[in-house]
């Protein structure tokens, strides 16, 4: 419960003032000190556009939670398999006593109402690219847990995608690692079909630097480790290409 407890207050002090902090402190009540500020452990990155923050663990779990809510309640049921996937994304990462504790707080957040354009402004003014990505494949595996992704919980990840701020180009390349078609392998790489050999090896060495685990290295092992699926995917997909066309 201790580590638990401190992303509680983490993703409190990390978006106090908003939608995720007002959604999360509701959920909690008076368990856990409101005051407790993630900010002073911010990192900032700087950008072209000025600076993009980088979450700590806390506020990211606590985004993450909010969202995944969301996608559960899109197409009307609760699945098991997908409490399951939760889970053990968790225990796989945190260990079983965390894995137990995001269920608990799962389960009172599917009984709010979300308003989710909200919390993605939010998640997106205090985000940088490389987290909302991750946030994005891991939607998309919570949707396809059950064994197919619905188009209630597919119109909701494009929705949540426009005000993460992803591009189309970005989407397309997640959805297609998890929804497959004859050019499933060319879109993860953000190409066309027709592209050239050599724009095929410059599309991979570029998305090989976008989706690389190190990418959220800040937020510690766990979540890296959960980055490396996104990275296999790449690999994959490029594999793939160069065995139909014959690369060496």
């Amino acid at each position: 419960m201790a580590k638990f407890g401190k992303w509680i207050g983490a993703g409190l002090g990390a978006f106090a003032g908003g939608p995720i902090g007002a959604i999360i402190g509701f959920v909690v009540g008076s368990a856990f000190d409101k005051g407790t500020s993630a900010l002073n452990n911010q990192q900032y990155q700087q950008t072209g556009a000025g600076y993009t923050r980088k979450p700590t663990t806390g506020g990211y779990v606590m985004s993450l939670l909010v969202l995944v809510a969301a996608i559960m309640k899109a197409d009307g049921k609760t699945m098991k398999s997908e409490l399951n996937y939760v889970r053990d994304f968790f225990v796989r990462n945190f260990g079983i006593d965390s894995a137990n504790e995001a269920i608990k707080l799962l389960h009172d957040l599917l009984q709010q109402n979300i308003p989710v354009t909200d919390v993605c402004n939010q998640i997106r003014r205090n985000m940088d690219h490389a987290s909302r990505l991750q946030l994005m494949h891991f939607l998309f595996g919570i949707a396809q847990s059950d064994g197919q992704i619905h188009e209630s919980e597919l119109k909701l990840i494009a929705h949540i995608s426009v005000h993460l701020g992803i591009s189309s180009t970005d989407y397309e390349s997640i959805k297609s690692m998890f929804i497959k078609n004859t050019d499933s392998a060319y879109k993860i790489l953000e190409i066309q079909p027709d592209a050239s050999d050599e724009d095929v090896k410059k599309a991979y060495r570029k998305m090989a630097v976008k989706y690389h685990p190190d990418k959220v290295s800040y937020l510690g092992e766990d979540f890296q480790t959960a980055a490396k699926e996104k990275f296999q995917k790449v690999q994959e997909a490029y594999n793939e290409i160069k065995k139909q066309r014959n690369i060496a």
